[in-house]
């Protein structure tokens, strides 16, 4: 297939394109400069400009740019810059793919469990309504940015990640020197559920809401079995052989991190109901192996 991509160079769209490559699929890459190489196009996300003659051709688009969330401390300016990379990009590429002559079969636009807000150990799945606060908000006008595609007849589908667990980026990413030092703990009380995906069961998940032609709309990209930050904090000292003696008190994390800290803090039991309804299957469904994977995974 000929899969046009969107941040293409950050963590899962680096592991996703090469994953492609491999199985000899063709990649554009949407770049935010002039194209330098063959299979690169031009877009402007801020503009909302797409060059739509390099889509041409495109049977599928998976689109995952997004400014960061943990990038920056959540400054009103930041939080433009999350909000803007996230829905006038969508908005742009929704609109150059519904005014193509031959539109792509399926787009996959990229979404976040953060639409569901604080769950607390209620089990949530896609039947689930939007929750409320920063991140809420954002992943509701994200995902309804969408809708040019699909009025155009795109099947397009929402993956609602989960915390991606890896050692090369991410969230989890910055987890792992710090494990390692003897300096992790748990955050707050360490009762939030954290709703997690290894990189590799998240890249074939992706391929997987690209091949499968019935499914449409949100999917969650978790595994099946979220856990707390208190067991996260005991798994990943048990894998790595060091103790997890400190411990970030709520009220000193929020000095530290200010609303961002609501990211840690908030407790999401998510599971992947469509995605296990429609056959996928985990290579590592526990966060354990989940951990483990990614000490091992050199993408």
């Amino acid at each position: 297939m000929r899969i046009a991509l969107t941040g293409s160079t950050g963590l899962i769209g680096t592991a996703l394109t090469r994953d492609l490559e491999k199985d000899g699929h063709d990649i554009v890459r949407l770049v935010r400069r002039p194209p330098r190489a063959p299979g690169e196009v031009a877009w402007d996300p801020r503009r909302q400009w797409v060059d739509t003659a390099g889509l041409a051709g495109c049977e599928a688009v998976v689109h995952l740019a997004g400014a960061g969330v943990g990038d920056h401390r959540w400054t009103t300016t930041y939080k433009k810059e999350i909000r803007d990379s996230r829905v006038l990009g969508t908005a742009a590429l929704a609109e150059a793919l519904a005014s193509l002559d031959t539109p792509p079969r399926v787009l996959v636009s990229g979404s976040a469990v953060g639409i569901y807000g604080e769950t607390g150990d209620r089990v949530t799945d896609e039947g689930a309504p939007p929750g409320t606060g920063f991140l809420a908000d954002v992943c509701q006008e994200w995902e309804e940015a969408a809708a040019p595609a699909a009025e155009a007849g795109v099947r397009t589908v929402f993956a609602r990640t989960g915390l991606v667990v890896a050692r090369s980026g991410g969230a989890w990413g910055k987890l792992f020197p710090l494990f390692r030092a003897g300096l992790g703990g748990r955050i707050g009380g360490g009762r939030q559920y954290w709703s997690f995906i290894a990189l590799h069961d998240h890249v074939a998940a992706l391929r997987h809401l690209l091949a499968t032609e019935d499914l449409t709309g949100p999917v969650n990209l978790t595994a099946p079995h979220p856990v707390t930050n208190r067991e996260v904090t005991r798994t990943m000292g048990r894998v790595l052989h060091r103790p997890t003696l400190f411990t970030v008190p709520a009220p000193a994390l929020t000095l530290a991190l200010g609303e961002m800290a609501s990211d840690l803090l908030r407790s999401q039991r998510v599971v992947p109901r469509r995605l296990l309804d429609s056959g996928f299957s985990f290579a590592y469904p526990r966060v354990e192996s989940a951990v483990r994977a990614a000490l091992t995974d050199t993408r």
